[in-house]
């Protein structure tokens, strides 16, 4: 999308993938000054790690934690987080209401940080559901200070369950959204009571990788709504290319571009599905 973008605009950039072991983090962040490269995007496992590498950090990523999009301006290397406006932005074309009551993350991992930060600029509630109740707690011991919605921390299979501990959550829910990888490669997702929730509920996965994940196939067969992550991912990448270039991008430009690597022949490589990549904006203007 962002090689779409650039074509359109007849901007000199380029855009590739470097696979970068967790022991090389220090030394791809230290190339993007030696090469004199506008910037990268972070894939997981390595937003966080590469924090201590960058010379200072935008609000959203100190308030998440967690960094996608680096920025190099004159060899200042600037830490962002896209993910965050790019999930508003991706919820508000869903539909989803300016203002909701709850919502629920499934997951604590870092695309849930991201998740859990642009929910409570518009949501009451947060629920955050994790295998382990501790995760989903140490997730939000460091996030309440942060953020002004009220957050709450259940273990996931409790919300399998319509009729257990966790079935106020599900009734209330506005949206759902799943952070996990889970059904990434077409593996059923975990249980969960999709019919609990209320027929109004949004479902999004933030897996892009198929347009209608084992996740969104699940809510469907509840009779729920449900969108994959394209629209995330388009928003994030959007938001990200503007600030490498100081250029507006052409967005229904990279709409397009991402429509035509997620048709099924041709699935995107995405963060997830390998996840040891960080993709720069290669390199600046010649």
């Amino acid at each position: 999308m962002h090689n779409a973008a650039f074509r359109a605009l007849g901007l000199d950039f380029a855009y590739g993938a470097f696979r970068v072991r967790p022991d090389d983090v220090g030394a791809a962040v230290a190339a993007v000054r030696a090469l004199g490269l506008a910037g990268l995007n972070v894939t997981i496992p390595h937003k966080q790690a590469v924090i201590p590498h960058l010379d200072v950090l935008s609000p959203v990523a100190r308030a998440t934690g967690a960094v996608n999009t680096i920025v190099n301006r004159d060899g200042v290397l600037r830490g962002d987080n896209t993910d965050v406006p790019g999930l508003s932005l991706a919820l508000d074309e869903s539909g989803l209401a300016p203002r909701a009551k709850l919502a629920i993350v499934l997951g604590a991992g870092g695309s849930a940080r991201a998740t859990v930060v642009a929910l409570a600029r518009r949501t009451r509630t947060v629920v955050v559901a994790a295998r382990r109740a501790e995760q989903a707690r140490a997730l939000l011991d460091e996030l309440g200070p942060v953020v002004r919605a009220r957050l709450l921390a259940v273990r996931l299979d409790a919300l399998a369950d319509a009729r257990g501990s966790a079935a106020q959550h599900l009734a209330a829910a506005d949206v759902v959204l799943n952070t996990t990888p889970v059904g990434m490669h077409g593996e059923p997702f975990l249980p969960f009571a999709f019919a609990a929730t209320s027929a109004g509920c949004l479902f999004y996965d933030l897996v892009y990788t198929a347009r209608v994940t084992p996740f969104l196939a699940a809510a469907h067969r509840a009779r729920r709504r449900g969108v994959n992550g394209l629209g995330m991912l388009l928003h994030q990448g959007a938001v990200a290319f503007e600030l490498w270039t100081g250029v507006s991008p052409p967005l229904e430009v990279m709409r397009r571009a991402l429509r035509s690597a997620a048709s099924p022949a041709r699935a995107p490589a995405t963060s997830a599905a390998r996840p040891e990549r960080a993709r720069p904006a290669s390199p600046r203007r010649r």
